[in-house]
């Protein structure tokens, strides 16, 4: 390794380009000669910290054997282009950058404009600190972007929301009131599937009305995420104007997708609990359980929304994947048979699908009267924010990318 100690750091702007001089001391356990050690300078942008280009190297004038000095004069000329820089210069061997390696470099901020260069900032560092130092900066906006992104639109988002559920349906017989009809023939069609025809059948209640009522709790919380998931896979390439066009918050679509499954999902919700006073006669006060389930739900939820509305962008096939993994999703989440026929490794292996978890709590507190597991629950909870925090930041990471492939 070079073990290069800068004793002296001197930087003057002179007009377009910097002057440095920087006196290094040979702190290894070799001799630095002309052919071994050069000293070098890359620009960077100080905002993506992506790599613009190289510039000369400047070799050590004699041989310097350790213990002892020396002194590098450096002339760095800028790009006529105005704007920000970021200058590493760091010392070079035959095998790379010291700084690569992780040892210290000289780390100048500038600012050019109109011919002339205004030093912001220098100092010595390495980039282990650089990286600690983007993470403090960065993590606040980790956990804040998702929920300030919701925050500042909701109006943007209660308006597109509404004008998705609106257009949806415009133009048929039955317009909106399709967005209860739709639910209503899916789950109808499974019910008569399982219920009718296999003669599938829920705990103590062994009746048709039993099973009915199991399968429409296990069917709320799909409804709410298959339809969204499903279709944010495309939602930025339907959107596709507002990607080139206009300076828009594109993170807000997937979020339009999730409040409209949730419109879905109360409408079926309002079917059920209807049903529900018909044949027994009340609503159990476990209810008032359900926003312990519904906020890790669309946490979870909106999570793999922004994720794969992000990975559709760059995979057109993944549409077509998503409809068969959804319909396995939905066959391994005991909606449609009793979790209670699943047995040892199976069991065990389907618990730790969050819809599994949700299906268990929605059947709790609508039907068995009582709280959703508090382990289950806290994981889900876990999972949930995890996977919200994470689809956002996938999402933020890859739409400056968006303009490039549409």
């Amino acid at each position: 390794m070079t073990r290069a100690w800068y004793r002296e750091v001197q930087v003057q702007a002179r007009g377009a380009t910097l002057e440095l001089r920087v006196e290094l001391e040979n702190r290894s356990q070799r001799t630095w000669t002309p052919a071994t050690l050069s000293l070098g300078w890359q620009f960077f942008d100080p905002t993506t910290n992506c790599f613009i280009q190289e510039g000369t190297w400047t070799p050590v004038a004699r041989d310097v054997r350790p213990g002892e000095s020396a002194a590098f004069e450096v002339t760095i000329p800028f790009p006529p282009e105005a704007g920000g820089y970021r200058i590493y210069v760091s010392p070079i061997e035959p095998d790379g950058w010291a700084y690569a390696k992780g040892e210290p470099f000289l780390m100048i901020t500038v600012e050019a404009a109109a011919g002339e260069v205004r030093v912001l900032q220098q100092k010595i560092t390495t980039l282990r600190a650089q990286r600690w130092r983007r993470m403090r900066r960065t993590l606040p906006r980790f956990f804040s972007g998702p929920l300030r992104t919701i925050g500042e639109n909701r109006r943007l988002i209660r308006s597109m929301a509404r004008r998705d559920i609106l257009a949806r349906y415009r133009g048929s017989f039955g317009d909106v009131f399709w967005t209860i009809l739709n639910p209503l023939l899916l789950m109808s069609t499974y019910f008569f599937v399982f219920g009718v025809v296999l003669g599938s059948r829920f705990g103590a209640d062994q009746s048709r009305t039993g099973f009915a009522l199991y399968f429409l709790a296990g069917m709320l919380p799909w409804l709410a995420f298959s339809e969204p998931v499903g279709r944010s896979v495309q939602v930025v390439i339907e959107h596709r104007n507002f990607v080139k066009k206009l300076i828009f918050p594109l993170d807000t679509l997937p979020v339009n997708q999730v409040v409209a499954g949730l419109v879905t999902e109360g409408f079926a919700a309002a079917v059920f609990l209807t049903a529900l006073l018909v044949i027994r006669g009340a609503v159990p006060a476990s209810v008032l359980w359900l926003p312990a389930i519904l906020i890790p739900q669309l946490l979870f939820t909106l999570g793999v929304c922004w994720f794969l509305a992000a990975l559709g962008v760059f995979m057109r096939d993944l549409g077509q994947i998503m409809g068969f993994l959804l319909t396995l999703w939905f066959f391994i989440t005991p909606i449609c048979y009793a979790e209670s026929s699943l047995h040892g490794t199976a069991l065990t292996i389907l618990r730790k699908n969050p819809m599994f978890v949700l299906v268990r709590g929605y059947r709790a507190v609508l039907l068995e009267g009582h709280a959703p597991e508090l382990l289950p629950m806290l994981k889900l909870w876990t999972v949930a924010i995890v996977v919200f925090l994470l689809g956002y930041a996938w999402f933020y990471k890859l739409r400056k990318s968006f303009a490039d492939v549409i």
